[in-house]
């Protein structure tokens, strides 16, 4: 075929692009114009539906390399020995913005990240924050609505995100970590990542040891104050896509060194929080980080649709040897992502280059939208008497046991309602006075945006967690926001 010439669709060259079939000079269009109809239908479906949250990202492809053998803990090939290298793909992105939102918003950041493993794809799909606003995925869907735009005015409103975490005090955490300058980060590449939930580890001898990822960038961390941030969404509300495309061309390619946090099975029966709950973390004065590899990213795709916006992550992509854990959020993220992609994409998705595994698959799916990779005349039903496919039973699922038959919509045990330790211990240890201060003034300047009716039952709400978590912070806030606390208000915020 001459590469030159031009076609449609179905490779067949034609010579008029430009103007259209008419009857006469100024005639009337002809219907029999196909290639009218073919470029205009192609152009009004070239967008796929926008990703609920995390619509706007950057993609990049690298490579992953092991530095320690991590057999001790998981069967996982990859983890076998040091030096093993995979190829991977990053998505980085905010949150609550649409496709067109500026870079710098206050948001936290998606951390995506695909491994193209001999055994199958692993996606590890996590935030810039170890933590996350909610412990169970039935909420979800109402934090996102007080995070997106108002039915009413198709505005984003600060009455409605003050309202929705002051009435979830789980939330806590992560807010303050949001409204630190952590909350806008420098780009993407001078900030750390975190897989954010309890995931588990399974070696050859069926042993499970749960495990947290953390990602912790190799260029210097780097934020944005909030004034730097508001001024940069004016004048480039694509910084960190920009800045990531610039810093590869030139060959300054990002590295970020993977850890992990172990913590054995009897550990977890004696940790003081639910170790399963992804509002707090592991102390690591008690789980202490253990580096098992490096990415480098180091190429950016030829083509952004094809690549980025297609891009397909979710939990559910596990590896033998790296498993769940019973985080509520995790558990309905398992469901909620690949449904999602099915939607946004096509029950094809994973047949796409960006997606597909480059070792290949075998399974008796057929047919369905945009199915390409099909098996030819291969029978697509199992058992058959016509492949050789079989179930290998080195991949058998880690068998457990369940020991409580109590069904009940659990919310909490003894220490679930602390809500306050870890973000009080945020605020004095985490932070220095410099950042103390920054996050002072961003909480003030945001919840000054409450307004109506409700804003001061939504305001004394929220500074009654601030005040539980740290009475200096809540003070200062209330100075910030001046609001007069005496003693018997300070009583009854501090319980």
């Amino acid at each position: 075929m001459d590469h030159n010439k031009l076609t449609n669709s179905s490779g067949a060259p034609y010579f008029e692009h430009q103007d259209s079939q008419t009857v006469g000079a100024r005639g009337p269009v002809l219907l029999q114009d196909f290639i009218l109809q073919e470029n205009l239908a192609h152009f009004v479906r070239e967008r796929i539906p926008e990703r609920i949250v995390h619509a706007k990202g950057t993609g990049v492809y690298g490579k992953f390399t092991v530095t320690q053998d991590l057999s001790k803990y998981t069967k996982a090939k990859l983890f076998s020995k040091a030096g093993n290298t995979c190829k991977m793909f990053a998505r980085f992105s905010t949150v609550a913005g649409e496709r067109g939102s500026a870079d710098t918003e206050r948001d936290p950041r998606g951390f995506a990240l695909k491994f193209y493993t001999e055994e199958g794809n692993w996606d590890l799909v996590g935030n810039n924050t170890p933590v996350f606003f909610i412990k169970d995925a039935k909420k979800f869907p109402d934090f996102i609505h007080s995070q997106k735009r108002v039915p009413k005015t198709n505005l984003r409103d600060k009455t409605f995100m003050w309202d929705f975490w002051s009435l979830n005090p789980e939330s806590l955490h992560q807010v303050m970590i949001l409204m630190s300058d952590r909350g806008t980060p420098y780009g993407f590449r001078h900030m750390h990542g975190f897989g954010s939930h309890t995931f588990s580890m399974i070696n050859e001898n069926n042993e499970r040891t749960w495990v947290k990822f953390h990602f912790k960038t190799q260029q210097e961390i780097k934020n944005f104050t909030d004034e730097e941030a508001q001024k940069m969404k004016g004048e480039n509300p694509d910084f960190a896509q920009e800045d990531m495309v610039k810093a590869i061309e030139s060959g300054d390619f990002p590295r970020w060194k993977m850890y992990i946090q172990t913590m054995t099975e009897e550990q977890a029966k004696d940790f003081r929080w639910n170790p399963f709950d992804v509002t707090k973390v592991w102390f690591q004065e008690e789980f202490p980080l253990i580096e098992v590899g490096e990415m480098e990213l180091n190429e950016i795709p030829v083509n952004y649709f094809t690549h980025v916006e297609q891009a397909a992550f979710s939990p559910s992509n596990l590896i033998n040897g790296i498993s769940f854990s019973p985080d509520k959020m995790l558990q309905g993220r398992l469901f909620s992502y690949p449904d999602a992609q099915r939607y946004r994409i096509g029950v094809n998705a994973h047949q796409l280059p960006v997606n597909g595994c480059p070792f290949g698959f075998n399974n008796y799916q057929r047919d369905g939208t945009m199915a390409f990779n099909e098996a030819g005349d291969a029978p697509n039903y199992f058992p058959n008497s016509f492949d050789s496919v079989k179930p290998d039973p080195d991949y058998k699922n880690f068998d457990y046991e369940i020991t409580s038959m109590h069904v009940a919509n659990f919310n909490r045990n003894e220490f679930d309602d602390d809500h306050y330790t870890q973000p009080g211990l945020f605020y004095t240890k985490a932070l220095n006075e410099h950042d103390r201060q920054h996050l002072v003034k961003n909480i003030v300047t945001h919840m000054q945006g409450i307004t109506g009716p409700k804003r001061d039952e939504i305001i004394n709400r929220q500074l009654c967690h601030f005040f539980r978590a740290n009475i200096e912070l809540g003070m200062k806030i209330a100075l910030g926001l001046q609001i007069n606390i005496d003693a018997n208000m300070m009583t009854h915020m501090k319980t």
